[in-house]
């Protein structure tokens, strides 16, 4: 962790986005679902209790108090005198949704509010300690899935998806519970194969009207969480358009966030076939392209070519589940999120790491080439995988 000592809080930030962008998309579900009550709930099975949130009517507005715990970044690792930012540190805050959907997320620290938006095309989140807003586009959604969203599944479909998911991980039942005091179900997920740093994810939801009110993620091992966001306080009713609707400073510095699209997957235009394995890859890439058959112990199971122009990109999977470790090369250029950070040596040449409890990414560019190796592994593994890159 000593590595992340020197990284300016933006540059970090950008790093730890899509973080935000995970706890945005939980608490927007409580659009869908609200609470209210004092005491324990019964109990019930897990799909009984999911069926009661998923059939729950809707409340015209959700206002909370919160909490964020984010772990990824101990305040050690943070420069000497530097506070830091809301999303990077934790913060306590408060949260906004209306009943269609957009929403805003308030994390109030010393460094400076953190204010996450979001509506049906747009997630937008600005840092007042770098006075900069990170923004991506989400994917459009297609008319037939929003229709199908509109009815919940039955009471079997949902216990024949939890039956499927126990195949693959450990699943406890829906633990009776209170949370801000409003009786609450819980369930611990947890995967069944242990080579990676995750541990477990747990979700608490209101058991009248189903409002996630706390999710949290654990390493492995670990008994608190990583990464958590909680409801302390909460509160159903009509929520204004302007509170959750807020324009960043207008000398604010923009930074768009490309997200992966489902049919940008080939160098070529409109969605042609993927390109796939080795050999093709390597033909088809405009840069040198070198994935050896095996790193740190891990056999190489999947290469393909994504994006195009200038964001084409070589992508390899070593391994399998939680423990793979993916290696991405494209043509070296810019200046990379990583490059303010120290060096290590790795493979014989230098590197930028980012190391936390739950992964581990390296970056480097070596020859006209930018490597990034990264995965659910410790510094050590993923320095291996460098190592035999190199």
């Amino acid at each position: 962790m000593k590595l992340l000592r020197t990284l300016p809080t933006g540059r970090l930030l950008f790093l730890l986005t899509a973080v935000g962008a995970s706890a945005i998309a939980v608490v927007t579900a409580a659009v869908a679902l609200a609470g209210s009550g004092g005491s324990v709930p019964r109990s019930e099975s897990l799909a009984q209790a999911l069926h009661g949130a998923l059939t729950a009517d809707r409340p015209s507005g959700v206002s909370a108090r919160i909490t964020f715990t984010n772990g990824l970044v101990p305040g050690s690792s943070l420069a000497q005198g530097q506070v830091g930012s809301a999303l990077l540190t934790g913060a306590s805050g408060r949260l906004w949704v209306t009943n269609d959907g957009r929403g805003r997320l308030e994390l109030q620290s010393d460094a400076g509010d953190a204010q996450i938006t979001w509506n049906g095309s747009q997630v937008s989140v600005y840092d007042a300690s770098s006075n900069t807003v990170y923004r991506a586009t989400l994917p459009a959604r297609h008319a037939n899935s929003a229709d199908t969203a509109k009815t919940p599944p039955s009471l079997s479909e949902i216990q024949a998806a939890l039956n499927r998911l126990a195949l693959h991980a450990d699943v406890s039942g829906a633990t009776p519970t209170d949370v801000a005091g409003e009786p609450a179900y819980s369930v611990r997920v947890g995967p069944q194969d242990h080579s990676g740093l995750l541990g477990n994810a747990e979700l608490a939801w209101d058991a009248i009207r189903g409002v996630p009110l706390r999710v949290g993620i654990y390493a492995k091992g670990a008994s608190s969480p990583v990464l958590e966001l909680a409801v302390s306080e909460i509160h159903f009713g009509d929520v204004s358009g302007g509170d959750v609707s807020i324009a960043p400073p207008a000398n604010a510095k923009v930074v768009d966030l490309p997200l992966p699209s489902a049919h940008d997957s080939s160098p070529g235009s409109g969605h042609a076939a993927p390109v796939e394995g080795l050999a093709a890859v390597q033909a088809a890439a405009g840069f040198p392209v070198s994935f050896p058959a095996s790193v740190a112990g891990r056999a190489r199971t999947t290469v393909r070519l994504a994006g195009t122009g200038d964001q084409q990109t070589a992508v390899a999977v070593y391994g399998h589940n939680l423990g793979a470790i993916v290696v991405a090369e494209r043509k070296a250029g810019g200046t990379s999120p990583l490059a303010a950070l120290p060096g290590v040596t790795a493979g014989g040449h230098r590197a930028h790491e980012v190391a936390t409890p739950l992964g581990t990414i390296l970056e480097w560019q070596l020859r006209g080439v930018s490597t990034i190796v990264a995965g659910s592994v410790t510094p050590a593994v993923a320095e291996s995988a460098a190592a035999d890159l190199g």
